[in-house]
């Protein structure tokens, strides 16, 4: 595959560390810095969606850290304990960040709908790669199960779906955290030293899916050179 290439895997592994340890250091950091308002994350998240109009979405708690989402399927707002009970500047910031996307599904968002619809092919992409990386195993020791030659195609359409599905997140995430920051500023949630930290916040957590887009297309690119070298 040439020197070079694996130069630039290595730096985008690296480049993912670095971010996700950024991430890290970052929400622990500022998880300490308490909102001068006093509202915790799930009163924020839903005074945003009264806001906004939107009366059918609701904010509940999920267990683990780092694992706050919108689900557009069921209509949840799902924050992690600290930051649902959190009364912290981050637990305001990542509130407002998921709202960001009820407010984004609510509106028709474009991103955000074809994303959505993604979801589906996705997994099944997952699954495919599981089953064709297996049956690779298993060749290895009973020659002429699967090919190299008849599984890099399908690789190659798998990690396209990827590809396809990180770039498509890149302006979901992007656009919810305008959204958010816009939203807290406009309702004096935080004060302006707080509204930096909010947005150093949540352009940090932004990055890693910058990072992840960019990974997903460097090995899509290494298998497609993989397919060209062995025609």
């Amino acid at each position: 595959m040439g020197i070079g290439y694996i130069v630039l895997i290595v730096g985008i592994m690296l480049a993912s560390w670095m971010v996700q340890n950024s991430l890290k250091q970052k929400f622990k950091k500022y998880s300490k810095v308490g909102l001068k308002i006093g509202l915790t994350g799930r009163e924020i998240a839903e005074l945003m969606l009264r806001d906004n109009q939107i009366h059918d979405v609701r904010v509940v708690s999920v267990q683990g850290r780092l694992t706050d989402h919108y689900n557009p399927a069921d209509k949840t707002v799902n924050l992690s304990p600290e930051i649902y009970e959190g009364r912290s500047v981050i637990a305001a910031a990542v509130a407002a960040h998921e709202c960001g996307h009820a407010v984004q599904h609510a509106k028709a968002y474009g991103p955000l709908e074809m994303r959505s619809a993604l979801v589906p092919i996705q997994n099944a992409s997952g699954r495919i790669m599981n089953i064709i990386f297996m049956a690779l195993l298993v060749s290895s020791f009973f020659l002429g199960l699967m090919s190299w030659q008849v599984a890099l195609p399908i690789i190659i359409g798998c990690y396209f779906i990827f590809t396809l599905f990180a770039f498509i997140t890149l302006p979901v995430e992007y656009d919810a955290t305008k959204r958010a920051l816009a939203w807290i500023n406009d309702r004096n949630i935080v004060t302006p030293d707080e509204h930096g930290i909010a947005e150093d916040a949540l352009n940090a957590a932004s990055r890693t899916y910058l990072v992840a887009a960019l990974g997903s297309l460097a090995m899509l690119l290494y298998y497609v050179l993989m397919f060209v070298n062995n025609d």
